[in-house]
C-alpha cells in the first residue's frame, strides 16, 4: 500500500476499505493474493488494528475478501468481476446522469464529444 491522506469526510475504516478496493480495481491485488496483516497495516499508518480488523471484515461480507484460518486475507476469484459491475452500475446510476445533465445544459453536441474517440478529432 501506498501513503495515504486520511479525510475528515468519512469513517478511517471506509476509508481504507475504498483503498484497497481501488488496489483490486488497479490490479495492483489480483484474485489470490494476500491482504497485508492487520498489524501491518496498523503499524504502517499508525491505525489502530480495530480500525483496520472492521475494513477487512466489510470487504469479507462483500466476499471480495476470504479468511483462511492461521493465513489472513485473501482475495477471492470473483473479486475484480464484481466489483467492475459494483462500479459500472454506480457510475451508470449517480454519475453517467449528471454527466448528461450537464451536456444538456452546456448545449453540446454528442457527436463532436465522441469525435476523439473515434479518431475524428
Amino acid at each position: 500500500m501506498t501513503a495515504v491522506q486520511w479525510s475528515d469526510g468519512a469513517p478511517i475504516y471506509r476509508q481504507l476499505k475504498e483503498r484497497v478496493i481501488e488496489m483490486m480495481l488497479d490490479g495492483v491485488l489480483k484474485p489470490g493474493d494476500a491482504l497485508p496483516s492487520v498489524r501491518q497495516v496498523a503499524a504502517e499508518y499508525q491505525l489502530n488494528p480495530i480500525t483496520v480488523s472492521r475494513a477487512y471484515q466489510e470487504l469479507a461480507d462483500e466476499a471480495l475478501v476470504e479468511k483462511r484460518r492461521g493465513l489472513g486475507m485473501y482475495v477471492t476469484e470473483e473479486a475484480s468481476r464484481k466489483l467492475l459491475e459494483n462500479e459500472r452500475n454506480r457510475f451508470l446510476t449517480e454519475e453517467w446522469p449528471a454527466v448528461l445533465e450537464r451536456i444538456a445544459r452546456l448545449g453540446l453536441d454528442a457527436e463532436k464529444l465522441l469525435a476523439p474517440l473515434k479518431g475524428d478529432a
